[in-house]
């Protein structure tokens, strides 16, 4: 109920402060686990990357956010879940496997820190997607968070990671990390959803 009355309200004030458009939705399974992937280039990043789709997006937050007052508990209202600065934790880890597993849609920005330029991302939605068996969609914001200037969420095919799924080699997460990245990569610049 809360994530509804939150995503309503963040939908108008996006569109009007930001011309928020979103481009391929379509391409959002509309039922069982997504890996949805992002760039990330603001704090504003997580609700755009939500608020344009009807299926309701869970979060990874740092942990001390939980501990102000008002905002922790939105927070496990709207369904984040605490991460510990500096990693992953098992707890972590099995939290958003369990998303996953239980059919709904797990919001990540691989990038890690905003504004990682050239990094090759972090390895951790790759790992989610495999272990889940869920859908990788990556997504690509586009523009910049000032008034009234437009702004575009793109979402692409889901990415086949087919050929990573019984690869025994120790590089088989960066390559599949590798290709995730290289598809938001493709949709920042083009502005047009990515083919699997």
């Amino acid at each position: 109920m809360i994530y509804s009355i939150g995503r309503g309200l963040l939908r108008f004030i996006y569109t009007v402060l930001f011309r928020l458009e979103a481009v391929g939705r379509e391409n959002i399974p509309r039922d069982g686990g997504v890996v949805l992937c992002c760039n990330h280039i603001s704090n504003y990043d997580p609700p755009t990357l939500g608020i344009k789709i009807e299926r309701k997006v869970r979060f990874m937050a740092k942990s001390e956010l939980f501990d102000i007052p008002v905002l922790g508990p939105v927070l496990k209202a709207v369904g984040a879940f605490p991460v510990k600065r500096g990693g992953v934790s098992k707890e972590s880890i099995k939290t958003a496997l369990n998303i996953l597993r239980d059919g709904q849609v797990l919001g990540i920005f691989p990038q890690g820190s905003r504004n990682n330029d050239g990094g090759i991302g972090k390895k951790g939605a790759a790992s989610f997607a495999l272990r889940s068996g869920s859908a990788v969609v990556p997504a690509a914001i586009i523009g910049e968070y000032k008034l009234f200037r437009k702004m575009k969420i793109v979402y692409g095919k889901p990415v086949n990671l087919d050929e990573f799924k019984d690869d025994p080699s120790g590089d088989a997460l960066e390559r599949a990390t590798e290709k995730i990245m290289s598809k938001i990569d493709e949709m920042t610049k083009t502005g047009v959803p990515s083919q699997p």
